[in-house]
């Protein structure tokens, strides 16, 4: 009896150092930073890409935990490890200290605003235009051969700079377009031309817990593409399918 105590007690400690050492679970939740885009990443937690990443990451026992920001800041979060990842990246839009998965998570319908008296534009024309955009976005990367382009800060402004020919057009999502718009005091002077679809993707970061998330996420995609189960989302949000 006494040697099968010792025995025991041996076997006891064995596991109890094994439970020690194990590895660690993976995350259990994902620090996600983005700026608010009005029913796609409200404050609240509604929206169209939330929609998307919950059913990306909870089947998979880990909760979305959203932080609200500007752009530029979720980015920084990211990079200085404060975040695990921000929303809305282009692919390689920035190229320190994050990752990019292999897939994007929806896609953004990129418009041109300018005066409706004006030429619409096309891919090939706007080379040769004026063009503003807000600060922080790299449509340069991702537009064939524009030449005279320039960041500004304030939105508000854009009606007026259209009006006065400081710039061309405005270039931006539909949605933020369509924003836009709604702040001149005369939309009938503006016209809406559609440019080009690019891929949304999350910027992970760079570290251990990033890379682990990214893979998780990936992985995630490839059965939820497969399987077709991102089409319910967003056609109850009424935004075109993005993974034909």
């Amino acid at each position: 009896m006494k040697l099968l105590g010792c025995w025991l007690a041996l076997l006891l400690g064995l596991l109890s150092w094994s439970g020690v050492q194990a590895e660690p679970a993976g995350p259990t939740h994902i620090r996600l930073a983005s700026e608010v885009w009005e029913d796609d990443t409200e404050a609240d937690g509604s929206g169209l890409a939330w929609d998307i990443l919950r059913q990306v990451f909870e089947p998979a026992g880990v909760l979305l935990a959203i932080q609200s920001v500007p752009y530029t800041r979720s980015i920084g979060l990211v990079q200085r490890g404060e975040a695990d990842a921000w929303v809305g990246s282009y692919r390689d839009e920035i190229d320190r200290g994050v990752i990019y998965p292999r897939w994007h998570y929806d896609a953004d319908q990129i418009t041109a605003l300018g005066l409706a008296e004006r030429p619409a534009p096309t891919l090939d024309t706007l080379g040769a235009a004026q063009l503003v955009w807000m600060r922080g976005y790299a449509f340069q990367r991702y537009l064939p051969d524009l030449k005279n382009y320039r960041e500004i800060q304030r939105d508000s402004d854009i009606p007026r700079m259209l009006l006065y020919h400081r710039a061309d057009f405005y270039i931006d999502s539909r949605a933020e377009v369509e924003a836009v718009l709604e702040q001149a005091a005369d939309p009938t002077r503006f016209r809406i031309t559609p440019a080009t679809s690019l891929p949304l993707y999350l910027g992970f970061a760079d570290n251990p817990r990033g890379r682990a998330l990214a893979r998780l996420f990936d992985q995630r995609m490839d059965e939820l593409v497969k399987r077709g189960s991102l089409r319910a989302v967003f056609a109850r949000w009424q935004q075109p399918y993005p993974f034909e």
